[in-house]
């Protein structure tokens, strides 16, 4: 048996000969405002090259070029350039970080059927298999002793079409119902693994077919950011890569960590106008090693065998390194290897005769619910747990499994003593699908107190939260971490580690406490010594007097990030004002809806978080009060205006931006109903002048938008009033 050579190929999206930003690029750019529209056009396009070639060697080749830290500066120059000169987007890099929400989505039809595989546990379903297969090409006149298979992981995610015109991303779709499927072109775009662009010479029309997932590390990751969110965790990768596939907002796809592997070419079209096209590989081993010079990222484990037999050793080698993979799978695929011997072969409505799923038996098992506990996160979430007679789930022990919620309690029907089953997959938390016999009375009554504070419980949907807030002990760690966070109070020195150390020696039994921690109790801790105490110390003073938003931002009120905190302070200017506002004076503020207008309010009503606050005053944390830029009632000279900046003006779009913004106007991206003005500056965008006609949208010039602002006060170009 073999396997493929290594992924990678002597093509590339950038020269590093030719391209000064493959290798040891600058870092330091020139201010976009002196180039000239053709220099950005010029730099722009070689920084696109440079990023595709990196996203190829980080996340196909996994072999990086570059640091972190470099391939960030270079990707924000980018953006910038197509910020401040309105550069078309599509296909850059850029656009991974998600275009506009979709309102629904869109169906399509696929370019050739994407049909499901027949499948088994047991090996003599797949001889049979072969037996069908070996029958079937010694009727169509092949040698039935010559057949080659191609072996490959049965990917647990979802499948998709994704298809390339001209080597240029154009569009995908899901599996639907094998002949039609939901339009996710935007979604799929954010998946960092799926090229923009096509490397070497591919045809000019390519679908090809994948499988997109969540890897095992991420997801874990992903779902512990859910639980200190208190929101609902994914029970599985594979679900929480179809619920973020299917979300209309292409940003909040770009945020999840999607990956994609790619196994099977759909079409290929050569186009009648190209001179010399290249030719569809003739068997499927060989169409792996075009994914290797398309820069399509395939699967590593995929070997190639002379029979049957040496299929079904793979697939148990397969199995025994299953949880060592950072992708779950459920079985194998066995495919033959040659096209003309699958086309020879054929296919049922539903299925080719081709190719089988060997898959992996269940992991599941079946034990008794000894007792039930219910476990406060850092954001007060409730979750219960069944606590189990021992039992053996795929070779692991396991006495635990989450309940999720007291929702799925209630669907469930669970109680102490029922007899349940099991589910556990590779690192995923074993939970409990069903009871399989019902040995109790009634169901598991969820506590109405915190099982930590005693403060009530309430029910937010599906899901239980303790009240307690910053008074529950439980979610004091977090609250600390959340306080010392770069974005709020930024207290360096105050990880998780010396968090649950202070609160271990009982140093800090609430938020206030850091404020009463001395120089001489902490060089007393084991790790510590006088110099870190010390500056933990002055750390900590130092925020006495904190910006309001950062303040805000600290105390982890639920759906406040520093973004909507800065809005917060900019509204109401003091504490006291924020946390007497009711829900329709925090629905003014920009960025706050009904939802985190509630959350601020319950915050702010919950008497452990008064209490916390009034406890951090005590001790000298007073934060700022912020100048709202009015005096009195007075309203600034661009109060109520929106405006849209496109194309090249004599300072950089985020300048004129924050220009207006400090007079009083919203400065949005894209046009719409709302927007007042559309300054555009020399080649605007098209798009931006097109939908400011359908909305009747006036258009100034930047002359024109100068004038506008001197009729009000307002010198242009910023600088010009000493600001």
């Amino acid at each position: 048996m073999t396997s493929p050579p290594p992924a990678g190929s002597p093509s590339r999206h950038a020269d590093p000969d030719e391209n000064p930003y493959v290798e040891a690029p600058p870092t330091e750019f020139e201010p976009a405002s002196e180039l000239s529209r053709d220099a950005a056009e010029a730099q722009a396009a070689a920084l696109r090259a440079a990023i595709r070639e990196h996203d190829h060697r980080y996340y196909v080749e996994a072999d990086p070029l570059i640091a972190d830290e470099t391939y960030d500066r270079l990707f924000t120059r980018l953006q910038e350039l197509e910020e401040a000169f309105d550069l078309p987007t599509e296909n850059s890099p850029t656009r991974r970080v998600g275009g506009e929400p979709l309102d629904a989505l869109g169906t399509v039809e696929h370019v050739a059927p994407m049909r499901s595989i027949d499948n088994a546990t047991d090996a003599d379903a797949v001889r049979a298999f072969d037996e069908r297969v070996r029958g079937g090409l010694e009727a169509a006149g092949f040698d039935p002793h010559e057949t080659a298979y191609v072996c490959e992981p049965k990917f647990d995610g979802l499948s998709v079409e994704v298809v390339y015109e001209d080597g240029e991303y154009a569009r995908a779709a899901t599996r639907g119902d094998g002949i039609e499927g939901d339009d996710v072109t935007e979604q799929v775009r954010t998946i960092r693994s799926v090229p923009g662009r096509l490397r070497g010479d591919p045809p000019a029309r390519l679908a090809v077919r994948g499988e997109v997932y969540m890897p095992r590390n991420a997801f874990s990751a992903y779902n512990e950011e859910l639980i200190e969110r208190g929101e609902e965790p994914f029970a599985n990768p594979r679900n929480a890569a179809a619920g973020t596939l299917r979300q209309l907002d292409p940003a909040v796809v770009a945020t999840r960590p999607l990956d994609v592997f790619f196994f099977d070419v759909m079409a290929w079209e050569t186009g009648d106008e190209e001179a010399d096209p290249p030719e569809r590989p003739e068997t499927h081993w060989e169409e792996f090693d075009a994914f290797d010079a398309f820069g399509l990222r395939r699967a590593d484990r995929v070997e190639r065998v002379g029979d049957i037999e040496d299929a079904l050793e793979y697939r148990d080698r397969l199995m025994a390194d299953r949880d060592d993979l950072n992708y779950e799978i459920d079985g194998v695929v066995i495919a033959v290897d040659d096209r003309a011997k699958r086309e020879a072969l054929g296919s049922t409505a539903r299925a080719p005769r081709w190719a089988f799923a060997y898959k992996f038996p269940p992991r599941t098992a079946t034990t008794t619910v000894d007792g039930i506990t219910v476990q406060v996160g850092r954001t007060g979430r409730l979750t219960p747990v069944a606590e189990l007679s021992p039992v053996d789930v795929g070779g692991v022990s396991v006495s635990r499994a989450t309940l999720h919620n007291p929702a799925e309690i209630e669907a469930l029907g669970v109680n102490v003593g029922d007899r349940v089953r099991i589910y556990r997959a590779g690192d995923v938390i074993p939970y409990v699908p069903e009871v399989v016999e019902k040995r109790s009375e009634g169901t598991y009554a969820f506590p109405e107190a915190c099982p930590v504070c005693g403060a009530p419980v309430e029910r937010d949907g599906p899901l239980a939260f303790c009240t307690g807030g910053l008074g529950c002990p439980a979610q004091l760690d977090r609250a600390i971490e959340h306080w010392a966070r770069r974005d709020a109070l930024d207290v360096e020195g105050l990880g998780p580690e010396r968090v649950e150390q202070l609160r271990e020696a009982g140093l800090v039994e609430s938020l206030p406490d850091l404020y009463d921690l001395t120089v001489e109790e902490l060089a007393a801790l084991d790790g510590w010594g006088e110099t870190s105490a010390e500056n933990l110390v002055a750390e900590l003073d130092a925020t006495r007097d904190p910006p309001l938003d950062a303040f805000l931002a600290g105390l982890g009120i639920p759906d406040v990030g520093a973004t909507t905190a800065r809005a917060l302070a900019t509204h109401f200017g003091e504490l006291d004002a924020v946390m007497d506002a009711d829900a329709d004076a925090l629905r003014a503020v920009d960025d706050v809806g009904p939802e985190v207008a509630s959350s601020i309010r319950d915050f702010f009503d919950t008497p452990e978080n008064r209490a916390a606050i009034e406890g951090l005053r005590e001790r000298g944390v007073e934060p700022e009060a912020v100048d709202t830029g009015s005096d009195g009632d007075a309203p600034l000279p661009l109060d109520g205006l929106t405006f849209v900046f496109t194309g090249s003006l004599s300072v950089t779009r985020g300048a004129a931006q924050a220009h207006v913004e400090a007079h009083g106007a919203n400065a949005t991206s894209s046009v719409s109903g709302n927007t007042d003005y559309l300054v555009a500056g020399e080649s605007p965008g098209r798009s931006k002048r097109s939908d400011a006609d359908s909305e009747g949208v006036p258009v100034l010039d930047e002359d024109a938008f100068a004038e506008f602002l001197a009729e009000r006060g307002i010198e242009w170009p910023p600088g010009a009033e000493g600001e």
